[in-house]
């Protein structure tokens, strides 16, 4: 099992656009269509079923929000650091 961040970790490690706390971290990625978001979201499905590791997703009109956490750790962990780097990247 992975061990949670501490909060000095989260702050030095949380990936450009994420926030959050030890319990969890979110970032809302935009598109300019919904089109567009539910490709993201099936892509973001994709790594994290690569990955082992799952997020919840809430697909909107032209937006999708992400959350993060290691639920068998209790909170957030360099996992769910490895996806959100990689959901930013998968944004750009």
């Amino acid at each position: 099992m992975s061990e949670t961040l501490s909060a000095e970790e989260l702050e030095a490690r949380l990936p450009d656009g994420w926030h959050g706390d030890r319990e969890q971290i979110a970032r809302t990625f935009e598109f300019d269509s919904y089109l567009e978001g539910v490709g993201f979201a099936a892509a973001a499905g994709g790594l994290a079923e690569e990955a082992f590791h799952h997020p919840s997703m809430t697909v909107e009109w032209r937006e999708v929000e992400v959350r993060l956490t290691t639920h068998d750790a209790g909170g957030v962990t360099q996992k769910d650091i490895d996806l959100a780097t990689r959901l930013n990247e998968l944004a750009d």
